[in-house]
């Protein structure tokens, strides 16, 4: 029996699908796990504890274990276990991504300047220490700009500034954010550092690609309908296929291909972030990993309709069946947003959302009495809604209308001191 091993820094609905997948393959599943080993396993399932902030020593771990129970395959989840995954899979003699290459995409600057040099279109960029005096720093910003945090992932802490005084507010709220105790415990190298880009203008799209030996393969090019436009940058809909001309489709595959090969990536998923505008597709992120969260589920593959999962752990595995084609119906999905900082106390409307024509599923992945953070401190959604049809407006129309359903409820927490670090909250994360 073949044997996966699944890297992810929470065992939670995405490390659960992969795993899903893997096992209605036959498939012996190994997970490797950032979280603390001496808490109680939920899961029962014998997680190699790591810090993927040490990530060769979390390697060494994991060949360790790998003596014991020999593992055929990996699939990293999420951008911290990615690199940690790329100096396992090298140690393991399997397919792999150099871990240099790994890391120079985790941070947003040095990812920056390699596009840069090999000619791929990027927005303008600088970055600067925070404790630099913002005197200093306001002569280089071009306006509109967008800040960011070098190693946070799905637009947290990301803030557009129209002027100098929107700039010292964004580069504070994002000090707050990075000082926080949220952040702080995730020991995140670059911290203490901003990227500031020109604002580019344009519609935004997502790329889903597969690469085998250095070639890539587009699996899907999704069009984000939602003006992303600022002050923050919450996702929300995706939905393929793509409604922009062929011609632009082409020149989006070859400026993925362009992307992958100058961050010199090889083998396994990859998705990457681009804004369209009359001169063409800019970058604006490539990670070696698959989408994030649920949304993989708006995929499905081949004449058996298999999910995105099956056909990463099917190349993972060298298995049969990775190549295959995506299916022609039109899908999306709806990153349910989070309209305000708060402690999740209702839900109404689901069973309406549900009931919505066009739409697969709902999935509420946000529990009841849990803190919720909204953008640009949040990370987390309230969930997914997922249609099908005929074509993209069709299921575009039919995401606005289950979200229409639905009926959170988000009043505010009371502070409660950090267990770790003993700070309260409210300094980094809005409430």
């Amino acid at each position: 029996m073949s044997r996966l091993l699944i890297l992810a820094s929470k065992l939670g609905y995405q490390t659960r699908s992969f795993a899903e997948a893997a096992r209605g393959l036959g498939v012996d599943v190994v997970f490797a796990s950032d979280r603390c080993h001496q808490l109680e396993d939920p899961w029962s399932d014998g997680a190699i504890a790591l810090h993927f902030d040490r990530p060769e020593d979390a390697a060494r771990r994991i060949v360790s274990q790998s003596l014991v129970r020999p593992v055929d395959g990996l699939v990293a989840l999420g951008d911290r276990a990615t690199t940690t995954a790329a100096y396992a899979a090298r140690a393991l003699g399997l397919a792999h991504n150099h871990p240099e290459a790994v890391e120079n995409c985790r941070s947003k600057l040095r990812q920056r300047e390699i596009l840069r040099d090999a000619g791929v279109p990027v927005p303008g960029f600088f970055s600067f220490r925070l404790d630099k005096r913002l005197e200093r720093i306001l002569p280089r910003v071009q306006f509109p700009s967008v800040v960011k945090p070098l190693r946070l992932a799905g637009s947290q802490g990301v803030i557009r500034a129209n002027n100098p005084e929107e700039f010292r507010a964004a580069v504070e709220r994002i000090r707050r954010l990075l000082e926080s105790p949220e952040i702080q415990v995730t020991h995140e190298a670059e911290l203490d550092r901003l990227l500031v880009e020109r604002y580019i203008s344009g519609s935004e799209i997502a790329v889903e690609g597969l690469l085998t030996r250095g070639k890539l393969r587009v699996l899907a090019i999704f069009d984000k309908p939602d003006p992303l436009e600022g002050p923050y940058f919450e996702e929300s809909i995706y939905v393929t296929p793509s409604r922009l001309p062929e011609e632009m489709q082409e020149r989006i595959a070859e400026c993925a291909t362009a992307t992958v090969r100058a961050l010199g990536l090889e083998h396994g998923p990859v998705h990457a972030e681009f804004r369209v505008n009359e001169q063409g597709p800019w970058v604006l992120e490539a990670a070696p990993r698959p989408i994030g969260g649920l949304c993989s589920r708006a995929l499905r593959f081949g004449p058996k309709r298999i999910l995105l999962e099956e056909l990463l752990v099917r190349h993972a595995l060298r298995m049969e069946g990775s190549d295959l084609d995506r299916v022609d119906d039109a899908s999306g999905v709806m990153m349910i947003p989070v309209p305000a900082s708060g402690v999740l106390e209702g839900l109404e409307g689901e069973e309406l959302a549900r009931a919505t024509p066009g739409i697969d599923d709902v999935q509420i992945t946000a529990r009841l009495h849990d803190f919720i953070a909204a953008w640009p401190e949040g990370s987390s959604y309230l969930g997914f809604i997922f249609a099908r049809g005929a074509s993209p407006a069709e299921v575009e129309s039919a995401l606005r209308l289950a979200h229409g359903h639905l009926k959170f409820e988000i009043v505010p927490r009371l502070p409660v001191e950090h267990p770790v670090t003993r700070k309260l909250p409210g300094a980094g994360i809005a409430s």
